[in-house]
């Protein structure tokens, strides 16, 4: 009886030195040796169907540190398996990597590329044989190309938290079609819409949207100033036209709380 409590303790000790183990991070090493810092890409997405369509962006070390070499590797959607695109050999160095690099390094081709896939860019150094990856990798979505006929319209405005839904009309400023012009937002609380429009813009580099505040009605509910604006930056579906967007609804007197969820939809 002895022998096997103590054959079965062993067991134990066994389980728990196993369980005890460290998992692998799939993402390999970061943050160890000499770590590279990346800016933020501009632009920051690659357009479906075009090889030159590009990301550029800022690597750079800190002081003093030299690695044995610098890459720059790429991988496609769920699959982690990095290919080299570039050598980086002097800092800072600004990167510009193409959709058409990518597809040639990991040997696929633009048909297997559908719009909403991801490219996943890093920078790795390597010193006394250790790799080590930038802090952040950048998830670079493949997008459609900027239409802007797309990004105007007659469209549904939906908000599940703001009691909103109905029509709403977007033009373009006629010097900047990525300034876009919202009509018909304060009719949606059955208020008289003499003021406005909304003024929205597109960022060209990364699509997110911004609104400025705006006043929409010198009169709401017994208040004044009805306005709307941009809570947080917003999307905008290149393909579809759809914009995503919180606002915060405010009158002279405060606020109506928010942050409000919104999208508006092309009809």
């Amino acid at each position: 009886m002895k022998k096997i409590k103590i054959t079965g303790l062993i067991i134990i000790l066994i389980m728990i030195c196993f369980g005890c183990e460290e998992p692998k991070d799939p993402a390999g090493v970061r943050g160890i040796a000499i770590v590279p810092s990346v800016s933020t890409p501009n632009p920051g997405f690659f357009i479906n169907g075009d090889e030159d369509s590009y990301i550029q962006f800022v690597v750079d070390l800190p002081d003093g540190e030299q690695p044995e070499k610098t890459e720059v590797v790429a991988s496609h959607g769920t699959n982690f398996e990095r290919m080299k695109i570039a050598d980086v050999t002097s800092f800072p160095a600004t990167i510009t990597v193409t959709l058409g690099a990518i597809l040639d390094a990991i040997g696929i081709n633009m048909s297997a590329v559908n719009t909403g896939d991801i490219m996943y860019v890093e920078v790795e150094t390597t010193l006394d044989g250790k790799v080590t990856r930038s802090s952040a990798s950048l998830a670079i979505p493949v997008v459609c190309a900027f239409d802007p006929a797309m990004a105007v319209g007659e469209y549904r405005a939906v908000s599940a938290t703001w009691p909103a839904d109905g029509p709403v009309t977007l033009t373009a400023d006629p010097d900047d079609p990525y300034k876009i012009y919202v009509s018909g937002l304060a009719e949606l609380d059955g208020i008289t819409e003499d003021l406005g429009p909304l003024v929205m813009h597109i960022d060209p580099a990364t699509l997110k949207v911004t609104a400025d505040k705006t006043v929409l009605a010198s009169i709401a509910f017994g208040y004044h100033n009805f306005s709307y604006a941009g809570a947080s930056p917003g999307s905008f579906n290149t393909c579809d036209g759809k914009y995503a967007i919180y606002f915060s609804i405010t009158v002279d007197e405060g606020s109506f709380g928010g942050p409000w969820a919104f999208t508006f939809t092309r009809k």
